[in-house]
């Protein structure tokens, strides 16, 4: 079982950041909201502090991170849960930092980027909720 956490990043203009993944990593070219694993000891909202920090260098707080919905999905070697959470709060210009593309895009636009199948059953709720 991996936990990972991710994020919807929504601007001041309702859009969402999705992040390209670069080429060398598993799933090179899918689009997916920012993230990653939750190391040991660590909660998915400190996880997600630290890679917003690092992979976009934008800061958030605990506060500022709402839970919105979970993927479950099973890869061929590893079985992968996932939360959501939407931020909305968040201070500095997001910046790939990491080497990935970044848009920002409305959540009607979400299902014209192709994105890992763990991603793709979070779309519907942030569409639900950003319209």
């Amino acid at each position: 079982m991996l936990l990972v956490a991710a994020c919807a990043l929504v601007d001041a203009d309702g859009r969402i950041l999705i992040a390209q993944r670069p080429e060398g990593k598993s799933l090179a070219g899918l689009w997916e909201f920012p993230g990653g694993k939750v190391e040991q000891g660590e909660t998915p909202e400190a996880c997600l502090i630290r890679e917003l920090r690092e992979e976009l260098g934008v800061e958030t707080r605990e506060a500022c991170l709402a839970p919105l919905t979970f993927a479950s999905h099973r890869y061929e070697d590893f079985h992968l849960l996932m939360p959501l959470y939407v931020c909305r709060r968040f201070e500095g210009i997001a910046r790939g930092r990491e080497g990935q593309l970044v848009k920002w895009i409305r959540a009607s636009q979400l299902r014209s980027y192709p994105m890992p199948p763990a991603d793709e059953p979070l779309i519907a709720p942030l569409q639900e909720l950003l319209g």
